[in-house]
């Protein structure tokens, strides 16, 4: 333990030499320069664990949870969200735009400082691993981008974010690359991480098998299902669909099962604190996202699971366990009670936190529940219906007790396929943020936008619904990069230049 503290405080040494040499670039009397911070291989790794400490969900989770139908108000909300994501209020100045943009870049900026500063340590095979991990984060980094600020995944000519392929002159006006040119950028990355990566079997690390699952995503988001249902179904081969105990076990951490790359969360490291409350921008924590405290009646509970959403859990299923507070008290007849905050407590279960740490969970990535939806994505986009329907029920029997799996669904056309794909992932993937990138790219094949339940709308005030067409469903390119970088003005998406 004593060991993995000091990798960590070296490793926040290093992300103190990135996150300065973020700021400009000035030669300065006693600065650390790449050829003083980075001597050994073992400098690199702690350099690589500084990288690490740059990626987290926990945004994407509170993006997904307040931008869409995720969650509700709870008993000790303060009003977080209700301005913001509640009533979809999203321009230039939104901390979503500048969050998703800055830590972006701010893990580009990083990357690509250790990937040149291995050019000063001897050529070893610990050192092609380290490497091997910072292209396929690289990648991963890039690709998370594109998801929030390009328009259309599956046109390569849209515009995408600005490739950061090398540390860049703070002289530097880079204009935004196009889709398939982040894409070519995000491929080879991959293709460079899985000729260097070492066998790795713990799923905190970057691996070969996380170079397949994004690989794998980046398919599917693009609806090039020829590519990503082979590349999902190998991974699925590798890593079997969790039975209902070892589904539990994953989200105590206290498990592995069918899980493909998480990022590890400690007691005592850099993420354990209380995070701001109600914002994209958030850190610390990821249970604090719904909680201050704890995910309990006494541990100030602020946002809490939407009751569409809760609408679609069965209490024969194992995820219901998951998603819902052991400690939520649900009404019987909601639509009627007199006191809705009160009599309905729907609370967030999923991040009930470590052994003593409450709220603190690791990230869940990729997992093979994901795989084996991406495969019934590729078989409706390719109208097999029955065999969509199919892998749907592959993943319901295995989460419902025994003897109450709902019959299997037969589509009449792809549009109801996509529906019932979607809603799967809405119950499947709560709370882990996909939830508003998957309305974003399935929601018009499936006919489906944001949809809140009447009750939440009209007693906390908030918008009821959203078309998955609507431009907010892509963020706008934050206001401050156009005082520095102001032809990039020209760039900013549809629907934030008024």
């Amino acid at each position: 333990m004593k060991k993995y503290i000091l990798k960590i405080s070296m490793a926040a040494c290093l992300v103190l030499f990135f996150s300065c040499e973020d700021a400009i670039d000035i030669d300065q009397v006693g600065r650390v320069t790449a050829d003083v911070a980075f001597e050994t291989v073992g400098d690199l790794q702690d350099g690589l664990i500084g990288v690490y400490t740059k990626f987290d969900m926990k945004r994407e989770v509170a993006m997904a949870a307040y931008y869409t139908d995720e969650t509700s108000e709870g008993t000790d909300s303060g009003g977080q969200g209700r301005t913001t994501g509640h009533i979809f209020n999203l321009n230039a100045t939104s901390a979503a735009a500048s969050t998703f943009w800055y830590n972006g870049y701010s893990r580009l900026n990083a990357v690509n400082r250790l990937i040149e500063a291995a050019t000063l340590i001897e050529d070893s095979d610990e050192k092609n691993n380290i490497l091997g991990q910072a292209y396929a984060l690289r990648a991963f980094a890039h690709f998370q981008m594109l998801c929030y600020y390009s328009t259309d995944y599956t046109d390569d000519s849209a515009l995408a974010v600005i490739l950061q392929e090398a540390v860049p002159s703070v002289a530097d006006k880079l204009l935004r690359n196009t889709n398939g040119e982040v894409y070519a950028s995000i491929t080879s990355d991959l293709a460079t991480a899985d000729g260097l990566l070492a066998e790795q079997p713990d799923v905190t690390y970057m691996s070969k098998d996380f170079v397949l699952a994004l690989r794998a995503r980046m398919a599917a988001y693009r609806q090039d299902y020829s590519a990503a249902q082979p590349l999902a179904q190998t991974l699925l081969n590798k890593y079997p669909i969790a039975d209902q105990l070892a589904y539990r076990f994953i989200f105590a951490d206290a498990g592995t099962s069918e899980v493909i790359f998480k990022l590890r969360r400690d007691i005592g490291d850099f993420a354990d604190f209380q995070g701001n409350s109600g914002s994209v921008s958030t850190t610390g924590w990821i249970g604090n996202v719904f909680a201050f405290a704890a995910s309990t009646k006494t541990g100030a509970p602020y946002m809490e699971i939407g009751r569409n959403l809760f609408n679609l859990m069965s209490t024969d299923d194992v995820r219901y366990n998951v998603n819902v507070g052991i400690e939520s008290t649900v009404a019987p007849d909601y639509t009627n009670t007199t006191n809705y905050r009160e009599e309905d407590v729907l609370l967030v279960g999923k991040y009930v936190g470590k052994v003593g740490q409450p709220l603190l969970n690791d990230h869940k990535v990729f997992r093979s529940a994901e795989m084996l939806l991406i495969i019934a994505e590729s078989k409706a986009h390719n109208n097999d219906l029955t065999g969509a329907a199919a892998d749907i029920q592959v993943l319901r029997t295995a989460r419902y007790n025994a003897g109450t799996v709902p019959a299997l669904q037969v589509f009449a056309s792809k549009q109801e396929a996509f529906a019932a794909i979607l809603n799967e992932r809405r119950v499947e993937f709560a709370f882990e943020g996909h939830r508003w990138k998957d309305l974003k790219r399935l929601g018009a094949r499936a006919n489906q936008g944001v949809t809140r339940d009447p009750i939440d709308a009209a007693e906390f005030g908030f918008t009821l619904s959203l078309p998955a067409d609507n431009y907010r469903f892509t963020l706008p390119i934050p206001a401050q990069e156009f005082q520095a970088n102001p032809e990039l003005r020209a760039q900013q998406n549809p629907g934030y230049n008024d």
